[in-house]
Formats: C-alpha cells, structure tokens, sequence
C-alpha cells in the first residue's frame, strides 16, 4: 500500500515529529555491528482504528446525548506497542492484516510514513473491514466500544504470525493466550530471538500456568499484579514475580499505583520501582509502554532497576495524553521531564539518582517544550486539487 492522500490540519505535527523525534536517540548505538538482525523487535498482531472522545465531564448517561470536547484518531490495538516502540528508537517490524477501506490505509499510512514502522511483512486484506474501538475518557478512566468482522483466513494468519517465518530481529514481543501456542513464538526464540511476553486475563478461569505453552521460550514475562498473584496462587505479587521464575528467567509484575517489581533469576538482581505521580488523563496503551520501555532497556542491557525506572517513566508520561499510540513518548518528552525535574527546587538526591542514567541517553537539544500538547489526528483532511 502507498499513502494516496495527503494530510493537513493538525496531522502534520503528529506524523513528522514522530519520525523526527525517533531518530535522536539510538539507545543500542553502542551495540550495533555487521551481521545484526535488520530489526531490533518485531510484533505481530491486530491494528485496530481508535476513535477517541475527549473532555467529558461524566460518562455518558443512558437516554441522554453527551459532546465531547475533543476527539483524535489513531492505529490501535498492536499498533499501540509498536508505536511506542519506533519512538524509543527501535528498529521496529511489524506483520498485521489491514483492511483495505479507508480506515485501514490512513492506519497503514500513520505507522509506515509518520513512525517509520516496517511493514513489509504486513498485508492488505481485499474485503475485510478494519476493526474499530471507539474510546471515551473522563476522570482519568476510560470506556470502550469495539467492532469488526471475523477475519478471513488470509488476516487470521498474519495477526498471528503464522503466514511465513518471522523476520530476523533481536527480540519479539508476544501476547500469550491460556490454551493456544502460536508457533512463530518458538521459531523466532530458536532463531536467536529474545521473546518478551504479556497476557491477557484468562477467561476460561483456569490460571493454570502450564496453558501458556509458549512461556518457555520467553526471556521475560510481564503480567500485572492481579494476573501474576491467579496463575501463581499467592496473595502477594511480590511473592508472585519470585514464583513465576520458576518458568520464565525475568518476571515483572506491574503494581499499578504503586509501581513495579522484577526479578532476573540468571542475575539473582530483584528490583521495584514506585510510580510516578501524575495527573492521569487516559490510560490507553499505558501497559503497551511500559512493556515498550523494559524491552528498550533489556536490548541495550541496562540493570534491571534502571529497565523497570524507564518503563515506568514512559507509562507515566504516557497517561498524561489522550490516545493509545499517539500518546507513547518519544526522547523529546523523556529528555523534557528530566531537564524539568532537575530544575524543580526541592527535588530529592534519591529521585534525582534513580533517573541518573538518562543524563546520558536525551538530546541535549529538545525540539519540543514541555509540558506536550500533541496534535491530534482526525480523519477525512485532505488537501484540495
């Protein structure tokens, strides 16, 4: 597929500083050498378009109309993580089902032309409509709708990885199911590929770890609390992250507003990190970033406290803007928090150590001030002949 329109309005400020902001940083400079794998993660999965409705008051009312006073549109769905991780500087590959419509060539042209997404592994589907969430925010919560057709054989194959061998990338980021193996997962980890692993809630109710088959090929399994504390049978999700170690060599267990905790068992290294406070305004692919984060640091073999800080610290940022993939961060706004929480008076030593390590790692120049108001993209501007 080739873009066959040409955004104006607000568009223009999403798309290019995205690609413009991804290309600052290059967290695995130091590590790169000939004969590396072309892409640094690579993701398959379902791209939704996400309709989201911003600055209500309330949720809406049965029987009443409710206007909203803002709404953007953006990729969702895996689009979220791959685009959190493009904007953290990876080489990012990405094998999806597009539906041929509209919607399906403005998500295309969003993640291939503004993030510089590859999607040389994707396809468009001939007759399948795109899947569509619609998301409402207010009071730092959100509710959503979601709608799509039943995926034809062609679409089914590639939102799971099975349409050809996945490509050559240093690590994969996979979402397990209870009960079903995808077997890219293991074909990729027997390639060399570093597999990082979340999962969904198991609605079948079983928790029964051994239905995540394909955990044993995974380097780092990422749940939250309440997912890690059911499939390890334990009260407590500390106690829950040193279980799960037992079939995965890095768990990490989100904590929601309490941060995050991890531990490598190859290391004998525990970490947790608390979270950073921030006015939370829409927690859309909050989780996608963090995930995007850890992997970040995991390719360029950070310590894990200073894995689980970054993670964190995306997410927090993330939280603070409307949108799944528009609002993950790039360096602009990572660099801008740090020099902004160095310039606050009456910061502490110990919250200023703990993100020492970026001092190295953002651009000296920021091209972006902060706080961020992103532009936000609405289908349908076209530029007159």
């Amino acid at each position: 597929m080739t873009p066959s329109h040409i955004f104006t309005g607000e568009e223009p400020e999403h798309l290019t500083q995205a690609a413009r902001c991804q290309i600052q940083v290059d967290p695995l400079a130091a590590l790169r050498a000939p004969g590396d794998p072309p892409w640094d993660v690579h993701l398959t999965g379902t791209v939704f378009l996400d309709i989201v409705f911003t600055g209500l008051d309330s949720a809406p009312v049965r029987g009443t109309e409710s206007w909203a006073r803002g709404m953007g549109s953006s990729p969702g769905g895996v689009a979220n993580m791959a685009a959190a991780l493009a904007r953290l500087g990876l080489r990012t590959s990405l094998a999806a089902a597009f539906g041929d419509d509209h919607y399906g060539e403005y998500c295309w042209d969003a993640l291939e032309q503004g993030e510089g997404i590859d999607l040389s592994a994707s396809r468009t589907v001939p007759g399948w409509h795109s899947p569509v969430t619609v998301s409402m925010a207010y009071e730092g919560e959100r509710t959503m709708v979601s709608h799509g057709h039943e995926p034809p054989e062609q679409a089914a194959l590639l939102q799971e990885g099975a349409t050809a061998p996945p490509p050559r990338a240093r690590a994969a980021v996979a979402s397990l199911t209870p009960g079903r193996s995808a077997p890219w997962i293991a074909q990729a980890a027997r390639a060399g590929t570093r597999i990082f692993a979340d999962v969904g809630w198991d609605e079948t109710g079983a928790w029964d770890l051994s239905g995540l088959a394909d955990l044993e090929h995974c380097e780092a399994f990422l749940p939250n609390a309440e997912e890690a504390k059911r499939y390890t049978g334990t009260d407590c999700p500390r106690l829950a992250a040193h279980a799960l170690t037992a079939y995965v060599p890095v768990a990490v267990v989100t904590l929601g507003s309490d941060g995050a905790y991890a531990v490598d068992r190859r290391t004998g290294e525990t970490a947790e990190v608390p979270a950073i406070e921030v006015e939370a305004l829409d927690p859309t692919g909050a989780g996608d970033v963090f995930v995007a984060g850890f992997v970040t640091g995991s390719l360029a073999g950070w310590p894990l406290a200073d894995r689980l800080a970054f993670a964190g610290l995306t997410a927090a940022l993330s939280v603070q803007e409307f949108g799944g993939s528009l609002s993950a961060p790039g360096w602009s706004e990572i660099g801008a928090w740090w020099r902004r929480v160095q310039s606050l008076p009456g910061q502490s030593h110990a919250a200023l150590r703990r993100y020492e390590f970026l001092e190295g790692l953002v651009p000296e120049e920021l091209d972006r001030p902060w706080p961020l108001r992103r532009a936000v993209p609405t289908i349908g501007f076209r530029r007159s002949g």
